[in-house]
C-alpha cells in the first residue's frame, strides 16, 4: 500500500480507504440479533482483507444503517493505533440531538474515540447554517474533540462548488470528503483551496458515483484500454498529488483486487493517461460536437433559477455521458434520483418541459436553442421508474 500525508492531521493515509456503505446488512438500524451471520462474516472478512492490504482507514457514517453496529464487532479486535476510523453525522437544528447521535455512533463502534469525524452532507445553505451558527453543530464537534472523543474534524459534501468553498475557507476543518473524478471535475477549485489550507482531501465514491465502473459499458472499456475504466479513474485521481485518498466501497473482500492494480502504475501515469484521455475527449467531440462539449454548461442557470427547478446542468451532463460513452445505466441511476433525493441530489427531471418556458433563463447560454431538445432527449433516454437513494431503499 502507498500512503499520503493527510494534510494538517499528519496522518499517513492509505491512497485507498475502506468506505462503509456497501457491505452492511440494512440502511436502517436493527437489533444486533437480526443481523444474519453470513452478512456479518462477510463484513468482517472485508475489514480483515483491507487491513491485511494496509488499507487501515475505515470510513462509515451514522447514516449508513447497520454499518457502525457491525463494525463494532470487528474493529476492537485490531490494535487501536493501527486503525484510522472515521464516522460522520449530519448537522441538525438541535446541536444536542447532534451530540446524542454522535454518542450513539461511538457506542455502536465500541471505540473510545474516532480519528476523523465528519459533519455529513453540508449540501446547502440551511445545513451549513446548522453547522456554523453560534452554538451549532461545529461547536459541539469541537467540544467532543476537547473531550478526547474526536481527533480531527472535517466535513463531507455533495454541495455546489460555492458552498464547498465557503466551508473550506472558514479554515475550521482539517479535511474534506467531496466528489471529483474523471467524469466530474467541477470541484477542482475546492481541492485547490483545501490544499492551500493544508486540509486532507478524500474522494467520495469514485467507482460508483464516478460512473458505475464495476459494471462499465463495453464502449467505455474499449476507450480506457489497456486499463479497466476503474483503474483508469483511480490513476487519473491519484496522479494529482492534491488528492490524498479514494474511497473503495467494498461489498466483498475481492472488491479491492482491481483497484490494487493502480499502485504499480502511479510512477508511469504521465505516459499512460494522456492517450486514454485523448481518446475519451475525441469520442465526445465526434459524438456530441466540439462546440457543444466546450460550451454546453456556459452560463447555465442553477436549478433554483430554472422554471420547474429542472436541474439542467446535471441532466445535460448525464446525457453527454450516455451519448458519448454509452453510460446509460449510470445516467438512469442518477437522473431518476432527481426529485427524490432532497439536498443530496437536488432539482427535478425534465419530464414537464411542455409546461415550462425556458427562454428567459437561457438568455445568456450560447446553446439556448439546442438545450430544450437535449433535455427532452435526456428524458426519453434516461427516464424510467423513480429510484430512491440507497439509504432510502
Amino acid at each position: 500500500m502507498l500512503y499520503n500525508r493527510f494534510g494538517r492531521t499528519e496522518l499517513q493515509m492509505p491512497v485507498f480507504s475502506c468506505g462503509g456503505m456497501r457491505y452492511q446488512y440494512k440502511w436502517q438500524d436493527v437489533k444486533p440479533e437480526e443481523i444474519p451471520l453470513d452478512n456479518q462474516e462477510n463484513l468482517e472478512a472485508v475489514i480483515r482483507r483491507a487491513v491485511e492490504l494496509g488499507i487501515n482507514h475505515i470510513e462509515t457514517a451514522r447514516g449508513y444503517g447497520t454499518s457502525e453496529m457491525q463494525l463494532g464487532k470487528i474493529l476492537p479486535q485490531f490494535p487501536r493505533e493501527q486503525l484510522i476510523v472515521q464516522t460522520k453525522v449530519s448537522p441538525v437544528p438541535d446541536p444536542q440531538e447532534f451530540r446524542k447521535t454522535f454518542e450513539k455512533s461511538l457506542a455502536y463502534l465500541q471505540l473510545d474515540y474516532v480519528d476523523l469525524f465528519g459533519l455529513h452532507g453540508i449540501n446547502n445553505a440551511e445545513v451549513w447554517d446548522f453547522t456554523i451558527r453560534e452554538g451549532g453543530c461545529l461547536e459541539v464537534a469541537k467540544q467532543l474533540q476537547s473531550e478526547g472523543k474526536i481527533r480531527f474534524i472535517g466535513f463531507s459534501t455533495h454541495a455546489p462548488l460555492e458552498i464547498i468553498l465557503q466551508a473550506i475557507n472558514t479554515n475550521q476543518f482539517d479535511y474534506v470528503n467531496l466528489h471529483w473524478y474523471y467524469i466530474n471535475q467541477w470541484n477542482w477549485p475546492a481541492i485547490v483551496a483545501a490544499n492551500k489550507l493544508d486540509m486532507g482531501v478524500f474522494i467520495i465514491s469514485p467507482s460508483n458515483k464516478g460512473g458505475l465502473l464495476y459494471q462499465p459499458s463495453p464502449k467505455l472499456v474499449n476507450l480506457c484500454a489497456p486499463l479497466s475504466p476503474m483503474v483508469f479513474n483511480d490513476l487519473f485521481c491519484l496522479s494529482h498529488p492534491q488528492v490524498h485518498t479514494l474511497s473503495i466501497g467494498a461489498a466483498k473482500p475481492s472488491d479491492f483486487d482491481e483497484h490494487l492494480k493502480t499502485l504499480e502504475l502511479l510512477d508511469s501515469a504521465e505516459e499512460i493517461l494522456p492517450p486514454i484521455i485523448s481518446r475519451l475527449e475525441s469520442e465526445a467531440f465526434n459524438i456530441l460536437g466540439e462546440d457543444w462539449v466546450k460550451t454546453w454548461d456556459t452560463n447555465l442557470p442553477t436549478w433554483e433559477q430554472t422554471p420547474g427547478q429542472v436541474n439542467m446542468r446535471v441532466i445535460l451532463w448525464l446525457l453527454n455521458l450516455a451519448l458519448a460513452y454509452d453510460m446509460i445505466d449510470y445516467g438512469k441511476m442518477r437522473y431518476n434520483l432527481l426529485g427524490q433525493a432532497d439536498h443530496w441530489f437536488p432539482g427535478n427531471r425534465a419530464d414537464k418541459l411542455a409546461e415550462l418556458d425556458l427562454r428567459e433563463c437561457l438568455v445568456n447560454s450560447p446553446q439556448a436553442a439546442k438545450i430544450p431538445q437535449m433535455l427532452a432527449k435526456a428524458h426519453k433516454i434516461l427516464g424510467s421508474a423513480e429510484i430512491k437513494r440507497l439509504s432510502q431503499s
